[in-house]
């Protein structure tokens, strides 16, 4: 039924007509109440909270160390992975990214299979002589405090593919490769001949404090 008239011939409007109107200026209101805190002491109805809902840890093996850490080197590097289309331009189809990897690697020197014929003493007990094997590096452990994306570079079609999906592959090939290079420094520095010194040194302070004058440290 239509709405009647009003005086001078006026039709009433409705009175729903403004309703989403009022609603979007109160939706509005209570936005910028949270957004910039206008009311100190109430709720903020639009903020986030964190819930961390992780299993427990589980111990899936005990390892028994006999080894003497003697060294730690701290590493970086920039990981530049470009992933091209053969056909297609960069700007198009493709993904480039520059990553920041930074871990450290550990020098030491393993006790745990020594023989009886490794560490021999003299009559007297003033001389002691150690042959110990050659340092080893442990695995290089990335630090995700300290590991970044610096910047990245995608192709239109990666960017609408990243939209609806993320790939933690990506991710985890940057990590990768970053503690492979890391491991692969370490290989080329000078860190095992630096446990080796020191553990050489530790060794002959411990045994010049038990009374041994003369202590021989052979590495091999």
């Amino acid at each position: 039924m239509a709405d009647r008239a009003g005086e001078g011939g006026r039709r009433r409007v409705p009175w729903y007509v403004g309703l989403p109107v009022t609603l979007a200026v109160i939706a509005a209101v209570f936005v910028a109440v949270g957004h910039f805190g206008w009311l100190p002491g109430l709720p903020d109805p639009f903020g986030e909270r964190t819930v961390d809902r992780s299993g427990p840890v589980l111990l899936k093996s005990v390892d028994n160390l006999s080894r003497y850490e003697g060294a730690e080197g701290n590493f970086q590097v920039v990981v530049d992975l470009d992933k091209e289309a053969k056909f297609l331009p960069s700007a198009v189809l493709g993904n480039r990214t520059l990553y920041v990897g930074a871990g450290s690697v550990d020098a030491y020197v393993d006790f745990g299979h020594l023989s009886g014929k490794a560490v021999t003493v003299s009559a007297d007990r003033t001389t002691a002589t150690l042959r110990l094997p050659h340092a080893q590096l442990a695995q290089a452990a990335l630090d995700p405090k300290r590991s970044y994306v610096f910047a990245q570079q995608r192709g239109i079609f990666d960017r609408i593919g990243s939209f609806f999906s993320d790939n933690p592959n990506t991710q985890q090939q940057l990590e990768v490769l970053a503690t492979k290079k890391i491991q692969d420094a370490a290989e080329q520095s000078q860190l095992k001949q630096r446990a080796e010194t020191n553990t050489k040194g530790m060794l002959q302070g411990m045994l010049h404090s038990l009374g041994y004058t003369t202590v021989k440290i052979t590495f091999g």
